[in-house]
């Protein structure tokens, strides 16, 4: 792996560049070199596999046709690790076929070869977009599971009945408890996770459930 790290603007942002043609990673590198983009270039798939954990997060531009793991291979794995950084995959413009496999197994977008600084800047502006998006989610995500762990194991029992639109009079059949324990323990629930409205509690708790170790009873 080699990187480039130009003197460029504050809002400079990282592009894992990975092609096997040394000439396409050079041409590609000064491009987003000069647009001010942070650069890593990788010359196969497995060489970037091997040092994806210690990378920046960034966007991925990814070589369709490469030596050991191709780009479809590379993206199988990525999704595999969970890694949800946008990938542009690099095709041919006879590829359509390759290119439909590349966003169905998580391609961000495709960009034909050969293609100009300006078609691939405006590329990666669209896939900085959808980084920034994945970056608030998750942010919004930690939020949601901190709120969530935060509740006892009742509370946890009354919020599951919420999420069922269950009426409190249900809720306390259901757990053994009387009408007006259930209402004092939906009022901590909504407390705890600082919300007032049944329909955000619901998306707080839809939110938790995608973070990793969350679990709602259902």
């Amino acid at each position: 792996m080699t990187s480039d790290i130009p003197a460029g603007p504050s809002e400079a942002r990282w592009v894992h560049v990975v092609d096997d043609d040394p000439l396409v990673r050079e041409a590609v590198a000064a491009s987003l070199g000069a647009a001010g983009h942070l650069v890593t270039r990788h010359e196969t798939g497995a060489a970037f596999l091997a040092g994806l954990d210690e990378l920046a997060p960034g966007c991925i531009l990814l070589d369709i046709h490469m030596p050991g793991p191709d780009g479809i291979a590379v993206l199988e794995a990525l999704q595999a690790r969970r890694n949800l950084s946008p990938v542009v995959v690099l095709t041919a413009r006879h590829e359509i076929r390759l290119a439909v496999e590349a966003m169905k197994r998580g391609a961000f977008e495709f960009l034909n070869k050969p293609f100009t600084p300006g078609e691939l800047l405006g590329v990666l502006d669209d896939a900085f977009g959808r980084l920034s998006q994945i970056s608030r989610d998750a942010a919004q995500s930690l939020e949601a599971k901190a709120r969530i762990q935060a509740l006892s194991g009742r509370e946890l029992q009354v919020l599951q009945g919420m999420m069922g639109g269950l009426p409190n009079k249900l809720i306390a059949y259901e757990l053994d408890l009387s009408v007006r324990t259930v209402e004092l323990y939906r009022g901590k629930v909504m407390d705890k996770l600082g919300v007032r409205a049944l329909s955000s509690a619901v998306r707080l708790a839809l939110a938790a459930r995608a973070h990793p170790g969350v679990v709602i009873p259902r």
